[in-house]
């Protein structure tokens, strides 16, 4: 079996080209943790994580100090033990934001290694649900300056000529009365068809001022709401969920089965939006997937298709990929040296082994922020 031989950390800004906004902050750039596992027989799999607009320099930390070590010398395929290893190493610093973003992109790492190892691509490795292909939703209507409720229009009805069935808007930002206007804008444009959904980014403190916005939404059929309210708020997700025709979406920065559990328990929310690079890796992941398959409860994951593609396709209860068309939000594209394709609303499965891509390493290191002088941006732990 093969054995952990070696560990390697970054921590990498990509800046964005135009400032964009949601309701709840401006980002100009993006920070991401990346880390490379390899085997003593000179396999390598890839982890990463978006850690923010600062403070990406935490997760490195946690990787090279709490965790890699951990890993070094154990066999690459003992993932269960592994995980439980590396979770109660972290139970003092932190068992959810940096710290356990550090531990998923670790078990990420992993899984991908002994899928390629197995010479798999990663949904296969992880057991098929899907074949060839899973359905995919545009991601997209950010806040710019300039854009109005007819550019967003534009913007989503593009979308629907490349084949996307659903796609998906911000909202939150402005008075009922703005929001609604950008969210007729939107539904006119796409037609009563494809799918809508929105993205509050946590905007709403109480159910009062949710419901505002929701009803004024309503008449617009939306597919979702999604994070209406913070993500430890569940009550008030549990109460906005019993009182508005739309369903609640949820739990992007999610973390551990134990949170979701409670989320599912309290009906706050029909679908998850559990991100593997978030909750606890691949493994925490899964285990979320079918709590909530227990629940009738769908699974659309956020962010990072190029890791979630491979989950969706393994996952029964799972429905969606999010997809953005460009580089211009989510930035991680710029680091990687394969990208999927897209086919009519459908993101294409690798099929070469593991997760299919591997790190830009020219990129890798432009991007670098730390350590910014060493003469390479990889920290290595043996």
């Amino acid at each position: 079996m093969p054995k952990i031989q070696s560990v390697s950390v970054a921590n990498v800004r990509v800046p964005l080209d135009n400032a964009t906004a949601f309701s709840t902050r401006l980002v100009t750039g993006r920070d991401y943790g990346l880390v490379k596992v390899r085997a003593d027989d000179g396999i390598e799999g890839i982890g990463f994580c978006y850690t923010g607009s600062q403070g990406g320099a935490l997760t490195v930390d946690a990787v090279r100090l709490l965790l890699a070590p951990l890993l070094i010398g154990r066999e690459s395929t003992s993932t269960e033990a592994l995980w439980s290893a590396m979770y109660a190493e972290s139970l003092l610093q932190g068992r959810s934001g940096s710290v356990m973003r550090a531990l998923s992109i670790l078990d990420t790492a992993l899984w991908d290694l002994n899928a390629r190892a197995a010479k798999l691509p990663l949904w296969r490795y992880l057991g098929a649900a899907f074949e060839d292909s899973v359905p995919a939703y545009a991601s997209g209507g950010y806040y710019l300056d300039g854009k109005g409720p007819k550019q967003l229009g534009k913007e989503v009805a593009d979308y629907v000529k490349l084949g996307f069935q659903a796609v998906k808007i911000k909202v939150g930002k402005e008075t009922p009365k703005g929001e609604a206007a950008r969210v007729r804008a939107a539904r006119e444009a796409i037609g009563p068809d494809v799918l809508l959904m929105l993205d509050a980014n946590n905007a709403w403190s109480d159910v009062p001022t949710a419901l505002e916005y929701c009803k004024r939404f309503e008449a617009y059929d939306p597919y979702w709401i999604e994070e209406p309210f913070g993500p430890d708020e569940l009550d008030n997700h549990a109460k906005l969920a019993q009182r508005t025709p739309i369903t609640v979406a949820t739990g992007e920065i999610g973390y551990g089965r134990w949170y979701f559990k409670e989320l599912l328990d309290k009906q706050a929310a029909e679908i998850l939006q559990t991100d593997a690079c978030v909750c606890g890796g691949i493994t925490e992941w899964r285990r979320i997937a079918a709590t909530a398959a227990s629940y009738g409860v769908t699974m659309c994951p956020h962010w990072f298709h190029d890791l979630h593609v491979h989950l969706v396709a393994a996952t029964p209860n799972a429905r969606f990929v999010e997809f953005f068309t460009d580089d211009q939000v989510l930035n991680f594209r710029n680091l990687i040296d394969t990208q999927l394709e897209f086919r009519k609303g459908r993101l294409m499965l690798p099929q070469t082994p593991g997760l299919g891509f591997g790190f830009d390493e020219k990129r890798v290191r432009k991007f670098a922020s730390e350590p910014s002088t060493a003469k390479s941006p990889w920290i290595e732990i043996r």
